[in-house]
C-alpha cells in the first residue's frame, strides 16, 4: 500500500450518518479524524437524488438532528432542496469542512491485525485508521434491473437517482419502471410536461394524502424566538408516531382502518373502477412503506398517462414489453427501481483478518450486533445497518442512538488503553439477531403478504428495526463489553499479531 496518512477514526460517507457521526466525534473531543467521501460534496442521498419532485416524506422538524434544530424549515415536508441546504449548514456549523476528504471513494479496506488497524485505499489517497465508522446508507447504490434488450434501447435512460437535467422530457413518451417512493414523486411532477407517460407497476402501492403545508413567516418566527417550540413541535411528532409502532409490529390488524382510508383516498382520485382496480395492491397496508402523496392518483389519471399493470420484461429497440404481454413505444426509461440495501456493495469493500469480506461473511444475509459491529471485523461499526430501518418514522433518530453507542464504543476503547480493539463475539451476534428475527415474525413486514425491498434474497427481513426507536435507544446507550473479545497489540503471538484477551461478563 502506498504512503497513507493514519488518523484515529475514518468515517466513510458525508450523509446524515456521516455528518452526524463527525459532529458527535467532535462534541466527544476528538479531531483526529476524516470524512471520505466519493462526491465532490455533501448530503449522501439528499445529493444524489435530485429529480423533479423530491421530497421527504417524514415532517421536516422530525427529520432533522435533535442537536441541531431548523426554526426555519419552508414546509412541514421538505423538498430535496432544503435538506440539502440543511446539512450545509450542519458541516458549516459544527466546523466539518477542515475533516472533509472529497472524491475519495473507498475501493478498499483491510483490516491489519499486527498493527490493529483499518487500512484504507480510496481514489483519493490512501489512510490508515484505529476506528472505520462506515455511514454509506442503504440508498446510495442505485439498483438496475436486468432488462434483456435494454442495450438496444436507442433512447435516454437513467436512474431516479442519476437524473440527467441536461435532458428535456418535454414533449417526449416516457415509461417509468417502478411505483416506489420515488415514482409517486416523479410520475406528477413529469406528467404535464410529456406527451406521453407510461408508468410499469409491477406491485401497486398503498397510497395516503400527503398533509403537506407551507411554514408561514409568523410560525417560523415563533420556532427562532421560543427554541422550545422547536423542540415540542418534534417531541409531539416523534411521540404520535411511537404509538404507531405496535400496529406494525405486534397487532398489523390495527391497520384496517389505515387501509380504508387509503382506499377512499383512490377512489377520491380515480374515477375509472379498472384502473382503480389495476392501482389497489393484494397485501396488507404496512408490508411495503405507507407511500404519501396528494398528485400521484389525479396524474395516473390524466388521459396522458397509460398504467401497465405488469413488470417490464424485455426492449426491442425503442419498444418496452411487459410480462403481461402490452407493448409502449418511448423516447425514454427512468428507473425508480430502488437500491441496493440488503446486498449493500461497501460489504464488498471490506476486509477481515481472514481475507474474507463482509459481503462473503453476509452472503447467508445481513447481521451486525445492535446494528453496528459484524463479527471478524475489528474496530468497524456501520451506521443505518442490518434491522436499524423503520418503516413509519424518522431515520435520524436510529442514527443518533447509534452515535451513542458509537461514542461510548470509542469511551471503552480509551479505558482499555493502549493499541487495543474490540471485535463483536460471533455469539454475541447471533443472540442479537436471534432475537431480532423473533420479534419479527407477527410484523407487518412479515405476515402481511407482500414482497418487499426490506427482503433480502431468502426473504428474511434484515432491513427494519421491529420496535420503537425508544427501545433502540435503550439498546445502544451503553457498549456492553461481554458482547465483544478485546485484541491487544502487545500481547500479540508469533504469527498472528494480536491476542484475542478474554473479558469476563
Amino acid at each position: 500500500m502506498a504512503e497513507h496518512e493514519h488518523v484515529r477514526v475514518a468515517v466513510i460517507g458525508s450523509g446524515f450518518g456521516g455528518l452526524g457521526a463527525a459532529v458527535r466525534l467532535r462534541r466527544e473531543g476528538i479531531t483526529d479524524f476524516v470524512v471520505l467521501e466519493r462526491a465532490g460534496g455533501v448530503g449522501g442521498t439528499w445529493r444524489d437524488n435530485s429529480y423533479p419532485g423530491c421530497a421527504c416524506d417524514v415532517p421536516s422538524h422530525l427529520y432533522s438532528f435533535s442537536f441541531a434544530p431548523n426554526p426555519d424549515w419552508p414546509r412541514s415536508f421538505s423538498g430535496q432542496e432544503h435538506i440539502r441546504a440543511y446539512l450545509e449548514r450542519v458541516t458549516d456549523t459544527f466546523g466539518l469542512r477542515p475533516h472533509l476528504r472529497f472524491n475519495a471513494e473507498v475501493k478498499r479496506m483491510t483490516w491489519d491485525a499486527e498493527r490493529l488497524r483499518w487500512d484504507i485505499e480510496t481514489t483519493g489517497g490512501n489512510w490508515s485508521a484505529d476506528v472505520v465508522v462506515s455511514a454509506t446508507g442503504p440508498l446510495s447504490e442505485p439498483k438496475l434491473p436486468d432488462v434483456p434488450g435494454l442495450d438496444t434501447f436507442p433512447g435516454k435512460v437513467f436512474h431516479s437517482a442519476r437524473w440527467d437535467h441536461d435532458y428535456d422530457l418535454r414533449g417526449k413518451r416516457v415509461a417509468v419502471i417502478g411505483t416506489g417512493a420515488s415514482a409517486i414523486q416523479i410520475v406528477p411532477s413529469v406528467q404535464k410536461q410529456v406527451e406521453k407517460l407510461t408508468l410499469f407497476q409491477r406491485t401497486p402501492a398503498w397510497v395516503l394524502p400527503r398533509m403537506d403545508r407551507p411554514i408561514g413567516a409568523a410560525e417560523r418566527a415563533v420556532h427562532r424566538a421560543l427554541p422550545f417550540t422547536t423542540k415540542l413541535r418534534r417531541g409531539l411528532l416523534w411521540g404520535i408516531r411511537e404509538l404507531q409502532v405496535q400496529a406494525f409490529t405486534k397487532h398489523p390488524g390495527e391497520l384496517g382502518f389505515v387501509e380504508q382510508l387509503a382506499k377512499r383516498n383512490m377512489a377520491r382520485a380515480v374515477k375509472d373502477p379498472a384502473l382503480r382496480a389495476k392501482l389497489t395492491p393484494d397485501y396488507h397496508i404496512g408490508c411495503k412503506r405507507i407511500l404519501l402523496s396528494s398528485t400521484y392518483y389525479p396524474a395516473l389519471a390524466q388521459p396522458n398517462v397509460d398504467v401497465v399493470a405488469s413488470g417490464l420484461t424485455e426492449v426491442r429497440g425503442s419498444t418496452l414489453v411487459a410480462a403481461d404481454g402490452s407493448e409502449a413505444e418511448v423516447d425514454a426509461i427512468v428507473f425508480s427501481t430502488g437500491f441496493h440495501v440488503t446486498d449493500m456493495p461497501i460489504a464488498e469493500r471490506v476486509v477481515g483478518p481472514e481475507g474474507k469480506t463482509l459481503a462473503d461473511v453476509w452472503s447467508g444475509g445481513m447481521q451486525a450486533l445492535r446494528g453496528a459491529s459484524a463479527a471478524g471485523f475489528p474496530n468497524w461499526m456501520t451506521i443505518i445497518g442490518p434491522n436499524t430501518g423503520l418503516g413509519n418514522s424518522s431515520m435520524i433518530l436510529m442514527i443518533e442512538s447509534q452515535l451513542n453507542y458509537m461514542a461510548d464504543y470509542l469511551r471503552q476503547l480509551d479505558v482499555l488503553g493502549g493499541r487495543v480493539a474490540l471485535d463483536a463475539r460471533p455469539s454475541a451476534v447471533r443472540a442479537w439477531n436471534h432475537r431480532v428475527q423473533e420479534r419479527m415474525k407477527r410484523t407487518v413486514w412479515n405476515t402481511g403478504g407482500c414482497t418487499s425491498w426490506y427482503l433480502d434474497a431468502s426473504g428474511r427481513n434484515t432491513t427494519i428495526w421491529p420496535g420503537t426507536t425508544a427501545e433502540f435507544r435503550r439498546a445502544t446507550r451503553r457498549v456492553d463489553l461481554a458482547e465483544y473479545a478485546v485484541l491487544r497489540a502487545a500481547d500479540a503471538r508469533p504469527g498472528t499479531g494480536a491476542e484475542n484477551t478474554e473479558v469476563a461478563a
